[in-house]
């Protein structure tokens, strides 16, 4: 493996034209795998407009508004690690309302928010109807591993110095859940494709070859 430096816009065309490039004729499903120190959203939001450009409309959910209820994900507490790693979001809720329904026999309508977690109970959000060839972009972090059905991958990869730097100090506490990521799943040993993110400003693709 090696690694090919990469700017930020550079990254987004090049990742539009590989998705573009995919199943036309069909939906698609998009991980955009990262910790928040790694900032997932802001990729896929950023693909949002080269997509549409490319003529692939694009559809984005973030797994914030697919937690569990605070009863079920605090239950051990506000900052347990373990519950974060496996408690925290709404994956059954992810799969049936948008992952499964955005699948080639899935019915095409789905969910853009499930819960709000401000308030705590249900976002009341109305069904969406997928145009045809819709990519969706799902965002958020542990996407990999868990049997999700995505159909393209996108990982971004902080070292664990990195990490620790860039996330908050009140999220500190999620550290040890992203350790055990790394270590169970390597979700940079399978996803489609691979970014270093140790600094922000410099991203590099991981490529296979010398």
């Amino acid at each position: 493996m090696r690694v090919r430096p990469v700017s930020f816009p550079l990254l987004v065309e090049d990742l539009a034209d590989r998705l573009a490039s995919r199943e036309s004729d069909s939906r698609l499903r998009v991980a955009v795998d990262g910790a928040d120190a790694a900032d997932p959203r802001r990729l896929a939001d950023a693909l949002v407009g080269p997509l549409r450009v490319r003529g692939r409309p694009a559809i984005r959910v973030d797994t914030s508004d697919f937690l569990r209820p605070a009863s079920l994900r605090l239950e051990f507490g506000r900052t347990n690690p373990d519950s974060f790693y496996t408690g925290w979001f709404d994956e059954a809720g992810l799969i049936r309302e948008v992952l499964a329904p955005a699948g080639p026999d899935g019915s095409g309508r789905i969910l853009e928010r499930l819960w709000d977690a401000g308030i705590d109970r249900a976002a009341r959000a109305p069904y969406r109807e997928l145009p045809p060839g819709a990519i969706v972009l799902v965002s958020g972090p542990l996407l990999l591993g868990s049997g999700l059905p995505f159909d393209f991958s996108v990982h971004l990869e902080l070292s664990s110095a990195a990490l620790a730097r860039r996330t908050p100090a009140d999220l500190a506490w999620t550290l040890p859940a992203y350790r055990r990521y790394t270590g169970e799943v390597a979700p940079e040993t399978f996803a489609d494709v691979v970014v270093r993110l140790d600094d922000p400003r410099r991203p590099a693709l991981v490529v296979s070859g010398s």
